[in-house]
């Protein structure tokens, strides 16, 4: 698996008061990150994250969910939209299957649900999403 140096941050507050900072820095591989989503899920015993994460924009991934927050928060879009978008946001490259894999991380999170459209899907912010 091909590893780049990435730097994430994510921070969230459960529901008894208790806040959480979670700092990694390294070759950090898309697995590794994941697994840091899902212990943030065991920590607040729940199946969907609807606290606040923030994620680095050093990263694919957080510069997506960055562009999601900021241009997509209302309404429905397509991974194809989204690539556009984030071609034009930040001038640089992005695979479209980064962008699925993204996405569908995000539907299983509660984040992001989706709806087919013909032979594709339309996605749309879920009603409890991720607040920064």
């Amino acid at each position: 698996m091909n590893m780049v140096r990435r730097k994430i941050k994510i921070e969230f507050d459960d529901e008894e008061g208790g806040r959480y900072r979670i700092s990694m820095e390294g070759k950090l591989s898309h697995d590794k990150i994941l697994k840091i989503v899902n212990m943030v899920d065991l920590i607040e015993g729940k199946n969907e994250v609807d606290q606040r994460l923030t994620f680095s924009l050093n990263t694919q991934f957080g510069r997506l969910f960055n562009l999601i927050e900021k241009n997509f928060n209302f309404g429905s879009f397509t991974s194809t939209d989204i690539l556009e978008a984030y071609e034009d946001e930040y001038n640089m490259p992005i695979k479209l299957s980064t962008i699925s894999t993204y996405l569908q991380r995000f539907m299983d999170k509660g984040v992001l649900v989706r709806n087919r459209i013909g032979i594709g899907w339309s996605y749309r912010r879920a009603q409890s999403n991720l607040q920064r």
